[in-house]
C-alpha cells in the first residue's frame, strides 16, 4: 500500500490513488441505480475530516456502522448518481476496501469534504482547489472525539 493520506488531504481527482482509513459513521438505505447496481451512501471520518463515502453492490451489505475500514486506492470525484453530483469517496473499480477494525477510532465530523465546494484551478485546469469560504452545507454537525485505539486486523 501506498503512503496513506488523512482525510482532510483529499482532493478531488480522475485517478484512484486514495489509501486512507476511516471509522464508518452512518449508512444509508440501499438503492438501486444505474441499472440495477445497488449503492448506498456512508459517512466515514478520522481525525481530520469527514467525506460521504459511496458503497457498491456487496459492499452495502459487508460493512456497519462502527466499523474501521481501510480503503487502497480510492477516488474523490462527483457521484453521478443520485446524490446531486456531490464529490464522494469510493473505491471504484481500481480500489478496495477491508474491514480492520471496530469502533475504536479518533474522529472529527468537520469539515465534510463533500461539503466543500470545489473549483477547476485556473492555473492548471487538470486540478481541483477549494473555494474559500464555500460550503455546501451550513448543517455539518460539529466535531466528535471517540477515545481509544485503532484495532488493527491481524
Amino acid at each position: 500500500m501506498d503512503t496513506p493520506i488523512h482525510l482532510q488531504d483529499i482532493v478531488p481527482a480522475a485517478q484512484n490513488n486514495i489509501n486512507t482509513t476511516f471509522i464508518l459513521l452512518e449508512k444509508s438505505r440501499v438503492n438501486k441505480n444505474r441499472g440495477e447496481s445497488r449503492t448506498c451512501m456512508a459517512l466515514v471520518a478520522d481525525e481530520t475530516a469527514a467525506v460521504h463515502f459511496e458503497l457498491w453492490g456487496e459492499d452495502c451489505d459487508a460493512f456497519e456502522e462502527g466499523d474501521i475500514v481501510r480503503l487502497e486506492k480510492g477516488i474523490f470525484s462527483n457521484s453521478g448518481g443520485d446524490y446531486n453530483k456531490m464529490m464522494v469517496l469510493r473505491a471504484g473499480r481500481r480500489g478496495s476496501i477491508k474491514k480492520v477494525g471496530e469502533f475504536t477510532m479518533a474522529f472529527v465530523e468537520t469539515p465534510n469534504m463533500s461539503e466543500i465546494q470545489w473549483v477547476v484551478d485556473p492555473n492548471n485546469p487538470k486540478k481541483y482547489i477549494r473555494q474559500e469560504a464555500a460550503v455546501l452545507s451550513p448543517h455539518s454537525r460539529q466535531g466528535t472525539l471517540l477515545n481509544a485505539q485503532l484495532l488493527q486486523a491481524s
